[in-house]
């Protein structure tokens, strides 16, 4: 263990979000790799009272500790991991220090999302110091949310329920605030699709293209017919479905030769309009039109990827008691979105409804990722009064 990490370890516990925040950070655990924030989190929740389990799936390290055994249960979602660091010289800090500079702390995860765990066992602090908790809370954490989410919340579904887990709600902290907190929440998510085409010709000279068969016209008069294709308008809680060419490779370093295979990939962000499986109906119907009006002695290859359906999962009562104290706390009444990338949530609401809030996404993965102190003590707020209303 570093030395920074070792005296983490001897220092007196304290439940100031600041505090747990800046100690967080100094763990560098980049996914899947826990470097001890599960140790240090349990270490914080034991005293209180939690029964907590380690489950480790690969080189995942997951985490649940609860708290009480009535109902209602509300669950924290979380996780520890983060994404790497790029450019660390272009940091004003350590990424992984936990500095205070100004009123911010700084460091990689910061708010996506040690913050919000952090805010959230000193909001559990708080209310069993004040003895108002009537059901159950509980949270779990993963180290395996930034990658590729194989081995974490997804595969926790089925060990909760074989132990009879019942979850009333799921709070999620990812950072669901654009730039103010208190500005959105997320009760559903779009869902992901990737699609890798390859299409394979016949290489040659490009002074006799007669020999040779280019593979990057068909594909890109695909890709074309693919960008003017309709998907949807959209439907309630949800922006229309939208298709990004993410990359076009031929691997190709010279200019006087015609290369032997080109590749795409696509991924659209979809709503309920679609599942991924009528999506890529939709997909190899297209790319039945292109294989007919191109040259037979084309190879057409695809293979899809779904990271995520689309949904919209929530309790509305709760929904509706998270926003009032969301805007009592912060003056703000919150936009109940499904916009933003992927999330645990995309597994956990085959379990229980969800709802998503935490930080500011503007800082998330971002060179000097931060939160401020103000953010961190509201968001504690914030969350002793879900508790409050959900358990208490």
């Amino acid at each position: 263990m570093d030395a920074h990490l070792s005296l983490v370890a001897k220092m007196p516990l304290s439940y100031d979000p600041v505090v747990i925040t800046q100690n967080l950070i100094r763990y560098p655990s980049v996914t899947p790799v826990d470097a001890g924030c599960m140790d240090y989190v349990e270490a914080l929740l034991e005293p209180l009272g939690f029964t907590c389990h380690r489950v480790f799936i690969g080189d995942v390290t997951n985490f649940y500790a609860r708290l009480g055994a009535e109902a209602p249960h509300l669950c924290f979602l979380g996780h520890t991991d983060v994404v790497p660091v790029s450019v660390k010289d272009a940091w004003a800090c350590d990424p992984f220090s936990g500095d205070i500079m100004g009123d911010h702390v700084y460091g990689r995860g910061a708010c996506d999302m040690k913050g919000a765990v952090a805010c959230f066992i000193t909001a559990i602090y708080k209310i069993t110091q004040s003895g108002t908790l009537k059901g159950s809370v509980s949270l779990l954490l993963t180290s395996d949310e930034e990658g590729k989410a194989q081995n974490g919340v997804k595969k926790m579904i089925s060990w909760l329920r074989d132990r009879g887990e019942i979850i009333d709600f799921c709070l999620g902290g990812e950072p669901t605030n654009p730039i103010r907190l208190g500005e959105m929440a997320k009760i559903g998510r779009r869902g992901s699709l990737t699609m890798t085409l390859t299409v394979t010709g016949k290489t040659g000279h490009v002074a006799y293209p007669h020999f040779a068969l280019n593979p990057i016209q068909p594909l890109v008069q695909f890709l074309g017919a693919l960008l003017i294709m309709p998907l949807d308008d959209g439907m309630d809680m949800f922006d229309p479905s939208h298709l990004e060419i993410t990359t076009i490779d031929v691997g190709n370093p010279v200019s006087n030769v015609i290369p032997e295979i080109a590749t795409a990939i696509i991924n659209i962000r979809f709503n309920p309009t679609y599942t991924s499986e009528t999506l890529t109906r939709l997909l190899e119907v297209q790319l039945d039109i292109a294989r007919q009006s191109c040259d037979a002695c084309f190879v057409w290859q695809s293979q899809y990827h779904c990271s995520a359906e689309a949904f919209l999962r929530h309790d509305p009562v709760f929904a509706e008691m998270v926003t009032d104290v969301i805007q009592q706390v912060t003056g703000l009444t919150p936009k109940l979105s499904t916009t933003g990338g992927t999330s645990d949530a995309r597994f956990m609401k085959d379990l229980c409804p969800v709802f998503e809030f935490g930080l500011l996404s503007c800082f998330a993965h971002q060179t000097n990722e931060r939160v401020a102190i103000s953010d961190l003590m509201q968001l504690t707020e914030i969350y002793a009064g879900i508790i409050v209303g959900a358990v208490g």
